[in-house]
């Protein structure tokens, strides 16, 4: 057969090819044949039709919603205000009476002055190996708590991502990138001179706080701010595609996955060794030395990742939709 010859319009017309395509878009049916299409007709409504459905929109609008003269409406306003009046009366009540039950502040049955403080101050530095009490009790008796408030911070993220992210393929994030910084002086030449010395130190400073979290005031939170601080100042002076080079949703994700995954996996087996009373093979190292207590460390600096993360990828959603 030769499949270079040009069939014949009529021929075409009996194939297979366009019988299944008649019957698809309903020109021809199997059974009866060419099915004739007949344009459909525009309907006009009726102006008195028109008029009842408009009056039977008032009427329900005038029975049901009308919440002026609604009895029911008006009876549950009431009833809610009532109720409000008395739930709060009741709440302070419980409150006063239960601040009336509190030991006076200095006596021993304080609840600040129980066996666990006593237990933090006194064997502290010996079981974390800490110098800051406060992070050897929130990294290392309390670590689940300071992991499941990393956690939170990570779920807010990942909330304010659905809910702002812009599509990638989108046109309004075009629009969005081009007009990043229409509100704000573009390329401000005084702003990237104070940020190109500001911004190294700034961060410098913040990992400084991690890394003696333990020896002295601050941790992986307050130097993580400090570095989130650093990063959104980056992104104001110099914008997103400068920033970008280093510092993307994916750089975001990977770190706070790592953090918290390394996080998770070291304090379940240093918990995991401490309930079954053996020992962790983890050495404290001696109190005040830069690479000491443990676990608190490394733990700083993961607390430190997230916080920072967060802090630059809230600026970003709230500012752009995106990194």
């Amino acid at each position: 057969m030769d499949m270079t010859r040009i069939r014949p319009d009529e021929e075409v017309k009996k194939g297979f090819a366009a019988r299944f395509h008649n019957w698809l878009y309903g020109a021809e049916d199997p059974v009866c044949g060419h099915v004739e299409m007949m344009p459909q007709k525009e309907f006009i409504e009726e102006e008195n039709s028109i008029l009842e459905r408009q009056k039977e929109k008032e009427e329900l609008r005038k029975h049901i919603y009308d919440t002026e003269h609604n009895r029911e409406i008006r009876v549950f306003r009431v009833f809610y205000k009532v109720m409000s009046v008395i739930f709060c009366i009741s709440l302070i009540g419980v409150l006063l009476v239960t601040v009336s039950n509190l030991p006076s502040v200095g006596t021993a049955e304080r609840p600040v002055n129980n066996e666990v403080s006593a237990r933090y101050i006194e064997k502290g530095i010996q079981e974390t190996g800490a110098v800051n009490i406060v992070t050897g009790m929130i990294l290392d008796y309390r670590a689940f708590d300071t992991f499941g408030e990393s956690n939170v911070l990570f779920i807010a993220t990942c909330t304010v991502l659905i809910l702002l992210r812009l599509d990638g393929d989108s046109k309004q994030k075009e629009d969005a990138e081009a007009n990043d910084r229409i509100y704000e002086p573009k390329n401000d030449i005084i702003l990237q001179k104070i940020a190109r010395i500001l911004v190294p130190l700034i961060i410098i400073f913040g990992i400084y706080i991690i890394l003696n979290g333990h020896l002295s005031p601050g941790g992986g939170f307050s130097g993580g701010a400090i570095i989130g601080a650093g990063l959104i100042l980056y992104l104001n002076a110099f914008g997103f595609a400068k920033t970008e080079r280093f510092f993307t949703e994916k750089t975001y994700k990977w770190i706070c996955f790592c953090s918290l995954s390394f996080y998770c996996i070291a304090k379940s087996y240093s918990f995991f060794t401490g309930a079954n009373h053996l020992e962790s093979g983890i050495p404290l190292g001696t109190p005040g030395a830069i690479l000491s207590s443990g676990l608190i460390l490394p733990l700083n600096i993961c607390v430190g990742l997230v916080v920072a993360c967060t802090m630059y990828a809230f600026y970003a959603l709230f500012r752009k939709g995106g990194f």
